[in-house]
C-alpha cells in the first residue's frame, strides 16, 4: 500500500452484476494527487445535531450509489445526511459516531440511553422540505439545520423512543472506518465513458480524487458523476486497470493492475485499502 496518499429517504450502496473477480499485484508507487484534499473535523471533537428514525424494511438504492447496502456490507449502520452535511456528495462513505445528547432537557434525559454510541456510514441525503419552517419536526433536515436521518434499529441503540420523542438531540464527531477485504472498485458504463462507483472504503470513508490508469496510458484524473461514482471519457477496453484513491485527510492509495487485461462493464474488483 502507497501513502503518498444526509422524510425523503433513500438508502445507498454497491451494486455489484456480472462477474466480481479480485486482481492486486504489487508495483513502483505512482505520484502523489496534487489535488488539494479538505480538511475534515477533528475525529475528537464532537459537534451538535439532531438525529430522526426511520422504518427500513430494506436497504436499497441512494443518493450516494452504493446499491444493497447489505450486500455491499454496510448493513443498517447507514444515516441520511441533512444539506448541511451531505456537501452535495462528498461526504459519502464518512463515518460518524453519535450519542444521545442529555444536557438537552427539551428532549427529556430519561429518554436517552446513557454511556452508548453508534456509528454509521453516511449513504444518503436527507432532502429538505422548504414548504415547512427548519424548526418544524417536518423540516429538520432543512439548512442550516445538522441532521441525521437512521434505521429505527440504530435509533434504540442511543435513545428509547416513544411519540413525539422522534426528534432526538444528539453530539457527533467523525471517526475512521473500518471495513473487510479492500476497496471495490465497480466499473459501468459504455464505449468511452467509464463510470466506477468506489466503495467499501476504510480510513476516512469518503474520496476526494480518483485517477484511473491504463497499460497503454498515463494516469487520468476522473470527475465525480454523483455520490461515490467517478467517470472519465477515454478508451481503456482491452488493458488492466489501475486506480489511485485519495481520501479526505489527503492520504493515497494506490492500486495496480485491478481489472485484468480482460475486464468488462458491471463486473466489481478489489483491490488495496487504507489503514483504519
Amino acid at each position: 500500500m502507497s501513502r503518498t496518499l444526509t422524510l425523503n429517504i433513500f438508502v445507498f450502496t454497491l451494486v455489484i452484476s456480472g462477474a466480481t473477480s479480485h486482481y492486486s499485484s504489487p508495483s513502483p508507487p505512482a505520484a502523489p494527487s496534487s489535488q488539494n484534499a479538505p480538511e475534515p473535523p477533528p475525529a475528537a471533537e464532537w459537534l451538535f445535531a439532531h438525529a430522526t428514525h426511520y422504518a427500513a424494511s430494506d436497504a436499497l438504492g441512494g443518493a450516494c450509489g452504493y446499491g444493497d447496502l447489505i450486500k455491499g456490507g454496510y448493513g443498517m449502520a447507514t444515516a441520511a445526511l441533512s444539506d448541511a452535511l451531505f456537501g452535495r456528495g462528498q461526504i459519502c462513505g464518512a463515518c460518524f459516531e453519535l450519542r444521545c445528547r442529555e444536557e438537552e432537557a427539551a428532549f427529556d434525559r430519561r429518554w436517552c440511553i446513557s454511556g452508548n454510541s453508534i456509528a454509521v456510514t453516511a449513504t444518503n441525503f436527507c432532502a429538505p422540505n422548504y414548504g415547512l419552517e427548519a424548526e418544524s419536526l417536518g423540516g429538520h433536515c432543512n439548512p442550516p439545520k445538522q441532521h441525521f436521518v437512521v434505521p429505527i434499529e440504530a435509533f434504540e441503540k442511543i435513545g428509547i423512543w416513544k411519540a413525539g420523542s422522534g426528534n432526538m438531540p444528539v453530539q457527533f464527531r467523525r471517526i475512521k472506518c473500518r471495513r473487510e477485504g479492500g476497496i471495490r472498485f465497480t466499473i459501468t458504463g459504455s464505449g468511452i465513458f467509464i463510470s466506477v462507483l468506489i466503495s467499501n472504503v476504510a480510513g476516512m470513508g469518503d474520496i476526494v480524487a480518483v485517477k484511473v490508469k491504463g497499460s497503454r496510458t498515463g494516469w487520468l484524473p476522473m470527475g465525480r458523476n454523483w455520490g461515490q461514482n467517478w467517470h472519465v471519457n477515454a478508451l481503456l477496453q482491452n488493458q488492466p486497470l489501475s486506480f489511485e484513491v485519495m481520501g479526505s485527510d489527503g492520504i493515497t492509495v494506490t492500486s495496480y493492475n485491478v481489472a485484468p487485461k480482460d475486464w468488462s462493464f458491471g463486473q466489481t474488483f478489489q483491490g488495496k485499502q487504507f489503514e483504519s
